[in-house]
Formats: C-alpha cells, sequence, structure tokens
C-alpha cells in the first residue's frame, strides 16, 4: 500500500496542522502565491508520485479564491502521478444552492461538484451536508461525516440538567437532525416554524412544542447572520425556557452576526472549527469551539487502510 500524505490549502491551516498532529505526520510543502494579474499559482513542494494524497481545504473565507486553490492543488497532484487524491472539505462551498426555488435559479453545488471531478478527485470528505442528497451530485465515494457524536458528548459534558433540556429546530428542515440528537439523549424536541419574506431576514416564527421551565438547545447545521438563532432564543425565553444554548456545525458568522449573538439572551453558541474561529472569539465571548480534527482525521487513516468509517457515524475516536 502507498504511503499517504497531508497538503492543506490557506484556508484553514490550523485544522490542517491538528489533523496532522493526529496521525503523527507534518502537513506536505505547498507554496501558494497570486501573480499581479491575480491568477492563483500552487507549487507542491515534494514528490506525491505513488502516493495517497489528502488535501485539506474548508469552504470559508475568500471563497471562491479557496475553491480554485483546491481545484489547482489536485490537478497538480493528479498531473503528478499520485496513486490517489482524496480532499477534505469540511465545510462544502456554495451548498445551500442545491436545489432549483426559482425558475432561473442556478444549482451552484452541483457545478462545485463537477468542478472537482473533473479536476481528478477521487473521494471527497466532509462534514454536515445542508442537504445529504448532494453526496448525489458525484459518481465517486463522498463521506458525509455527522457532527452529531461530538454534539452529544459537549452536551453532556458542559449542561448540567441535561437530562431535563428541550432540544429545539430553528426550522422545519433540521427537524431529523433534531429528533436524532433528542432520541439518543431520550430528552424532548421542539421546532420552530418561520417565515421569510426575504433571504437573511425572517418576518415570523412559530415554536411548535412545551419548553416552559426547561434547559433548551438550538440545534443547526450552519448560521450565517444568526438572525434566525437569536430570534429563536427570544422566542423560547418568552415561551418560558430557562436558559438557551445554541449548537452549529458550521459557524460562518458573517458581518452582523457577532452583533447579533452579543446582543441576545444565548447562555453560548458552539461551533465545530470546520470554519476558523480564532477572530471571531476575541469579539465574542460566548463563542466555544468543538474540535473535530479528530473525526476527519480518523476518517482518512481508515480510508487509506480500507476500513470502514461508519464508526465515525455515532462515535467520536479517542
Amino acid at each position: 500500500m502507498p504511503n499517504f500524505k497531508i497538503f492543506s490549502g490557506s484556508s484553514h491551516q490550523d485544522l490542517s496542522q491538528k489533523i496532522a498532529n493526529c496521525l503523527g505526520l507534518e502537513p506536505g510543502k505547498v507554496v501558494t502565491k497570486k501573480f499581479s494579474s491575480q491568477e492563483t499559482c500552487v507549487e507542491i513542494g515534494e514528490s506525491v508520485r505513488g502516493e495517497d494524497v489528502y488535501i485539506v481545504q474548508s469552504g470559508c473565507g475568500e471563497i471562491n479564491d479557496n475553491l480554485m486553490e483546491l481545484l489547482i492543488m489536485i490537478n497538480a497532484c493528479k498531473i503528478a502521478s499520485a496513486s490517489r487524491v482524496t480532499t477534505v472539505i469540511p465545510c462544502f462551498p456554495y451548498v445551500q444552492q442545491d436545489k432549483k426555488d426559482k425558475s432561473q435559479a442556478p444549482i451552484s453545488a452541483k457545478l462545485v461538484a463537477n468542478m472537482l471531478s473533473i479536476a481528478g478527485v477521487d473521494h471527497i470528505i466532509t462534514m454536515d451536508l445542508h442537504a445529504s442528497q448532494i453526496q448525489g451530485f458525484f459518481d465517486i465515494p463522498v463521506d458525509n461525516l455527522y457532527a452529531e457524536p461530538a454534539v452529544l458528548k459537549w452536551i453532556k459534558e458542559s449542561i448540567s440538567q441535561w437530562r431535563n433540556c428541550t432540544i429545539v429546530s430553528p426550522d422545519a428542515d433540521g427537524a431529523k437532525r433534531v429528533t436524532s440528537i433528542a432520541d439518543k439523549l431520550n430528552v424532548d424536541f421542539a421546532l420552530i416554524h418561520k417565515e421569510r419574506k426575504k433571504a437573511n431576514e425572517v418576518d415570523q416564527m412559530v415554536l411548535v412544542g412545551d419548553v416552559k421551565g426547561r434547559v433548551t438547545v438550538l440545534v443547526d447545521d450552519m448560521a450565517d447572520t444568526c438572525g434566525t438563532i437569536c430570534h429563536a432564543a427570544d422566542k423560547l425565553l418568552s415561551a418560558g425556557a430557562t436558559r438557551v444554548y445554541a449548537i452549529l456545525t458550521h459557524g460562518i458568522f458573517s458581518s452582523p452576526a457577532i452583533t447579533h449573538i452579543n446582543s441576545a439572551c444565548l447562555e453560548a453558541v458552539v461551533v465545530t472549527n470546520t470554519i476558523p474561529q480564532e477572530d471571531k472569539m476575541k469579539h465574542c465571548s460566548k463563542i466555544q469551539v468543538i474540535d473535530i480534527s479528530m473525526i476527519l482525521a480518523e476518517d482518512i487513516r481508515r480510508t487509506h487502510n480500507g476500513e470502514s468509517v461508519s464508526y465515525l457515524f455515532s462515535h467520536v475516536p479517542l
């Protein structure tokens, strides 16, 4: 079996280093630069001939630049005779544009899938896709890992009254995710039905379920401006909840999000490190981070050794 190497894109080098540390490796040498014309240039600094290559690049920050950088890195490894190229994309870019919701709307997530396939990727590892059906956009294997085991662990370790809590979905789309967590904790669940007049702006919210006198935990896959989460927290407190926590897999936290969180009645906003959060944490003490590097590292190890990864769907590797 060939050896394997890990290369890091520029989007989330801290996560790449943690994954490499878990595997007892050092990230491979990569030089990324931009020409004066703003074209991206990537140079792989070591031989990958016959190697099993893993490229870590999250869909965050300068998304378009980082996506182009990833495509170039994949192609560079393929034409340098790598045995297999796997991309580790903890937060998949354009994942919310997964369907045609207007007559002239694009399905951008499918376009990204096509671009990755044409670049030459052989396997994709990602986490909590906005819609799991996106795996069907690919004709190659896709490991869609879940943050759920890490979320369950955090709830049990950090919320003293978790046995008397209610897990809440801030929208109807997340009902399946919330009921799964509630069943594993053997607690109640509720959901909030929201109506939007336009994107990123919630018009009305209706709570379905009883949260009076309960600690509540809002669970969602991603949050951008955090308007929905903060409105949902207000709704829960007005319905009699004693405390409100929010747990998100992907904390995008674009421009007004930190202001919203700081002024909201949330005890804590817990996110995984699929997206870098160091700068956001400096401006918001409520943000806490769950490290998922060991989950990704274990998937890489099992993939390389040809082992099953189904264990990771329900357990956090030690």
